[in-house]
């Protein structure tokens, strides 16, 4: 894919060259590019000249390896598998901490506005086909220390993700085992296969193993399901709403919710290996729709037959030997969905290392010694912090307190506010109006599920219930799983 087609207000077609160099003084008019299409979120612009810009890879005719190869079903795939993982386990605990109403309330807006969120970015990278990454974004904003302070983040977020794998990859051999051996030994065991399934480079080649991922939740959750439906544990034992919990033991289901929702750190890079950038919209609103229906339903049927003692991961909530089998049908997705999130931080540093040549596009050993090397310190760093922080609701909570109440839902608004800004239409209509007080009023939730999300984090900590760092203990509590 050479060229990044729009299309002016006269139908006439008009080319963005991505050989032309960054910062190019050639213009173009475009009408019905994001910019300035008449019924874009990004400002509704009137067709006028804006600089071209190289997109993420620039010409790869002729290259040996390709990146720009994904077509919306891959990259949809590719996001479902990483969205629909570990957030999707905490939720029926969610519910039954919060109570029934609340929760699916939280679960459904949440995941409405997710979806805008990830709508914005995909106009975003259409009207700026160079971003790769937020810490491109970074720059646009406000240059390169915002771009070095997003680029740090954007780093972490994946490497906690990716700890939160491996951590649970732990907890299901423990739940399979009996507590079989030093539960180190399990995750060293989950560190070597993420790092072995990660080691491809292309977003395409990851696509095909990520079937298996969404298959393997999809039907570990069910069997759950069918399972606790039979032996009816504790059905009908729920509350609509629980006005006796306190906020700071309530705002940690809250974050699971976010973190079910946390994939958008993602998103710009999913978007950059589509060979039709424009296809990210599809991709997106497959994902988002399986995701927030399935949230939904298997929040729901899980509380409802377990009742108050809900397990958390979801698949605990059955029999024990039930238990096992999904833990085990679920290893793909508790694997694979790391190795995504892995990818794009690896991804990033690699571009980064080899920016301005055409390493990335060889199969050469320079080629792939850099990207085993930076996979591999990836995986060890992500392996310390499941160490560290070996309790899972924890972990998950301070994941999406941290970093997807920015990345999911402060950003993207704010990069909106920023374009619409910067060309003088936030206020020029009353919808843009309307557009631009709503989307400052996401800001400010993100920045509110940050702060609140890292008090209620924070006081876990304080009180002990991160667990003991670097231990053999069994990190899975079998009498969760009556």
């Amino acid at each position: 894919m050479a060229a990044f087609r729009g299309t002016t207000n006269d139908n006439s077609s008009t080319t963005l060259d991505s050989t032309a160099a960054p910062g190019t003084e050639k213009t173009t008019i475009i009408g019905e590019d994001p910019l300035n299409r008449q019924a874009t979120q990004l400002g509704e612009l009137e067709a006028q000249a804006i600089p071209l810009e190289n997109d993420a890879f620039g010409n790869e005719e002729g290259a040996e390896v390709q990146y720009k190869t994904c077509n919306w079903w891959n990259t949809g795939i590719l996001m479902l598998a990483e969205n629909v993982s570990l957030g999707v386990l905490a939720l029926p605990q969610a519910l039954a901490i919060l109570g029934l109403v609340p929760g699916l309330l939280c679960i459904c807006l949440l995941g409405i506005i997710a979806t805008y969120t990830g709508y914005l970015i995909g106009e975003f990278k259409l009207a700026h086909p160079s971003i790769q990454s937020y810490a491109d974004c970074g720059t646009l904003l406000s240059g390169p220390i915002l771009h070095e302070l997003l680029a740090v983040g954007q780093v972490v977020v994946l490497i906690f993700i990716m700890g939160a794998h491996i951590l649970t990859f732990g907890v299901a051999m423990n739940a399979m085992t009996d507590h079989g051996t030093c539960t180190i030994i399990f995750t060293v065991i989950g560190l070597v296969l993420s790092l072995v399934l990660g080691l491809p480079r292309t977003f395409k080649n990851i696509s095909y193993i990520s079937f298996f991922s969404c298959a393997s939740v999809i039907v570990g959750v069910t069997i759950t399901i069918i399972a606790i439906g039979i032996q009816k544990p504790n059905m009908g034992n729920i509350v609509a709403v629980r006005p006796d919990v306190p906020l700071v033991l309530g705002l940690a289901p809250v974050m699971n919710i976010v973190l079910a929702y946390s994939g958008h750190v993602a998103f710009f890079s999913f978007a950059s290996e589509l060979q039709n950038p424009r296809d990210f919209r599809k991709a997106l609103f497959f994902e988002q729709g399986v995701a927030v229906g399935f949230y939904m339903l298997i929040s729901v049927v899980i509380y409802y037959y377990a009742g108050p003692d809900v397990a958390s991961p979801a698949l605990g909530s059955a029999s024990p030997l039930v238990s096992k089998i999904c833990f085990g049908i679920a290893l793909p997705t508790i694997i694979v969905a790391g190795v995504v999130n892995g990818s794009v931080a690896t991804k990033y540093v690699y571009l980064r290392i080899w920016k301005g040549t055409n390493v990335v596009h060889t199969n050469s050993w320079k080629a792939l010694g850099s990207w085993w090397a930076i996979c591999t310190v990836a995986w060890l760093a992500s392996w310390i912090l499941a160490e560290a922080v070996p309790n899972f609701n924890l972990l998950l909570g301070l994941i999406g307190a941290l970093f997807g109440s920015w990345f999911s839902y402060a950003f993207p608004p704010l990069l909106w506010l920023w374009h619409n800004n910067k060309n003088g239409r936030s206020f020029a209509t009353k919808r843009q109006t309307i557009l631009s007080i709503f989307n400052g009023l996401l800001v400010v939730l993100g920045m509110a599920v940050f702060g609140l999300g890292m008090w209620s984090s924070g006081w876990a900590l304080h009180n002990g219930s991160g667990g003991k760092v670097f231990s053999c203990e069994n990190n899975w509590h079998a009498k969760t799983a009556k």
